[in-house]
């Protein structure tokens, strides 16, 4: 599933060739993906300019005057802004036809999805969607920091790797970087979140805002199914210190790194360098 930093690389993308323009029709060859897809999308989007392409965790948000429409990609889902006469391919599920703003060329944005876990939703002007409502701050923020996770983790008994994967507590940040802030701030991801002290929390929200920073100035990972909205993979894949190195030398101390399943999730760790 593309997590943060590709869902970042998708709205960076799109926002250049989606905002100011004008929806002029949508188009769904399926009534549903995850969910069934409301009226509201081809009803109340079209004649509505997309304002600003908005991220909050990793949902897309276009929003409008009347509303937002509320994408998320799913297991293998992509979006991309094609010639409104692009012939369509298996999986197109959506196009949303745009005016063609200064250049007078009308456009696509395309959604396709294979495995139809994405989802593409409606947000009312001045609502917030239930998938968004309980939502913790984003990473990169402000509000996220160790004194924050400090907070947040008094008492919790649940591995700290669970904790952080926590949408409630700070959204986004999936198992990959999970893993890769873990290893990078020297935290076992089997040390109860309770047990973690304020100054490695520290540690590890800087990790956290750091690695986060760094892959989508890197282009996201490259994932099985995901590509980016220009069809380039992403590149920090090539530069993962943990996720998915079980049975490899640690980069730090060379001993094998250790993997089991945590949370129904693989992790991967350095017993000697994580504590």
């Amino acid at each position: 599933m593309p997590e943060l930093p590709e869902v970042e690389t998708t709205r960076a993308g799109l926002a250049p060739h989606l905002e100011g323009r004008r929806v002029l029709a949508a188009t769904l060859r399926r009534p549903d993906l995850r969910w069934p897809i409301p009226s509201e999308i081809q009803d109340t989007l079209p004649g509505q300019r997309i304002d600003a392409v908005r991220r909050r965790a990793k949902y897309l948000l276009l929003d409008t005057a009347a509303g937002s429409a509320l994408l998320h990609l799913g297991m293998s889902g992509s979006l991309r802004v094609l010639p409104s006469d692009t012939p369509v391919t298996a999986h197109d599920h959506v196009d949303l036809l745009l005016d063609g703003g200064g250049s007078g060329a009308r456009r696509v944005l395309r959604f396709n999805d294979p495995r139809r876990f994405g989802c593409l939703l409606w947000q009312p002007a001045g609502e917030v969607h239930p998938l968004l409502a309980d939502l913790g701050p984003e990473p990169l923020s402000a509000d996220f920091d160790g004194d924050y996770l400090f907070a947040r983790s008094r008492g919790r008994s649940a591995p700290v790797k669970a904790f952080l994967m926590d949408q409630r507590v700070v959204v986004g940040v999936g198992n990959i970087y999970v893993a890769e802030a873990l290893f990078a701030a020297g935290i076992s991801p089997l040390r109860a979140a309770g047990k973690v002290s304020r100054e490695r929390y520290a540690l590890l929200a800087a990790a956290v805002k750091a690695i986060l920073a760094y892959a989508i100035a890197r282009g996201g990972t490259t994932l099985r199914d995901f590509i980016s909205p220009d069809g380039a993979p992403g590149y920090f894949e090539q530069e993962l210190s943990a996720y998915g190195r079980g049975g490899e030398p640690c980069p730090k101390c060379g001993r094998p790194l250790k993997q089991a399943a945590i949370a129904q999730r693989t992790t991967v760790w350095c017993p000697h360098c994580q504590r």
